[in-house]
């Protein structure tokens, strides 16, 4: 490794270690106490030692929170020393305050970091969750190249309401992405439903209308079920917007489309992007009786060389400081020609930008393009 680049990581892995904090923070009272030693006795710094173990539990363990504590002690005396105050009678009372105070942060330290293993533990059951519920597709199917992102608004979790699944039946790559309503392990729940129903029912039905068909049927039933169980009432509003996809890998570029209240799919092509739009809207699963006969699926054409792009609406609902939505489909003109992979990390970097702080709702993406002849 060169000096060029070693020096850079060597000082990465120097800010990374975990001692380097503690080092830090006990030089606080160390140069405090420097500074009091070349100053007149009427500029006092002794009293700043004291938000060293403060400082320190928010970064270091106990035992570095304890290292500081323990320079920071002679470190008070020695500065009252200087100062002619250990003979004063607020010298104890000082001292018993910075005790005070230094055990507090001993017991904050100790909370932060059993807090910290609990939320490790939490990301990595749901993380293994998310695994089992959200197979990502692999990569390549015949001419069709495959990408998937989930993200999720609340940073102790790694799996939300969004959902998306891709199967093959026959010579057909089937899609599934879609967005449970409602927020926490009920629309967890839910997405669960969906995503098992589209898997059992993919392989069953060649017709697209069938499929969809099926999944609200069993979605329906599960809700009921749960409702019966003591779950959430079927009238409770539970609902998921989906979109449902047919991609032939063989001859031809028709593929057919049933959305059901979601946000269409994106065409991208050299420059150009477009909408594909439902002929009939109509409503989202668990809402089918509501709606009567449902439509029959759009075809639309997916020329080689262009790419799909299907996405959840806390992708164009996502909001700056200045309450703009995210212009989802005007960025995407200058990512036309990207890879699927590629055109997701562009999306995920420009919308963390577009917000600027967490997201305010999971996003969930699916990325296809066809290959060139």
């Amino acid at each position: 490794m060169s000096d060029s680049v070693g020096g850079p990581v060597r000082r990465a892995r120097l800010l990374r270690h975990p001692w380097t904090p503690v080092v830090a923070m006990a030089s606080l009272p160390v140069l405090l106490l420097v500074a009091d030693e070349l100053t007149p006795p009427s500029i006092r710094f002794g009293p700043l030692m004291v938000a060293a173990p403060p400082l320190s539990a928010a970064f270091c363990g106990p035992g570095g929170v304890l290292v500081v504590i323990l320079v920071m002690l002679p470190s008070v005396i020695l500065s009252g020393r200087a100062n002619g105050q250990l003979d004063s009678s607020n010298f104890p009372v000082q001292l018993a305050t910075i005790l005070l105070i230094s055990v507090a942060a001993l017991a904050a330290s100790a909370v932060r970091r059993r807090r910290e293993r609990q939320l490790a533990q939490s990301r990595s059951t749901v993380e293994l969750l998310q695994g089992v519920l959200l197979h990502p597709p692999p990569e390549r199917i015949g001419p069709l190249s495959l990408a998937c992102l989930y993200l999720t608004a609340d940073e102790e979790s790694s799996v939300g309401g969004d959902l998306y699944a891709a199967t093959i039946a026959g010579g057909t790559v089937r899609l599934l992405l879609g967005d449970a309503q409602g927020k926490g392990l009920n629309a967890l729940e839910t997405a669960g439903r969906v995503l098992s129903a589209f898997r059992r029912a993919a392989r069953n039905h060649p017709r697209m209308e069938d499929l969809v068909a099926e999944v609200e049927e069993n979605l329906r039933q599960d809700m009921a079920e749960a409702a019966a169980a003591g779950g959430p009432d079927i009238d409770s509003g539970d609902f998921v917007t989906a979109v449902f996809l047919d991609l032939p890998t063989g001859a031809g570029s028709g593929i057919r489309v049933a959305n059901l209240g979601h946000p269409p799919p994106l065409l991208l092509r050299t420059g150009a992007v477009a909408a594909l739009e439902p002929a009939t809207p109509t409503a989202p699963l668990g809402l089918g009786d509501l709606a009567g006969a449902r439509p029959p699926a759009d075809t639309f054409d997916f020329p080689a060389g262009s790419t799909l792009l299907l996405y959840t609406d806390g992708v164009v609902e996502a909001r700056n400081r200045n309450g703009e939505f995210y212009p989802l489909a005007e960025r995407l003109r200058q990512w036309t020609e990207l890879p699927p992979a590629r055109l997701l990390d562009a999306v995920h970097t420009d919308l963390r930008h577009h917000v600027g702080a967490r997201l305010g709702d999971d996003v969930a993406m699916m990325a296809v393009r066809r290959a060139d002849p």
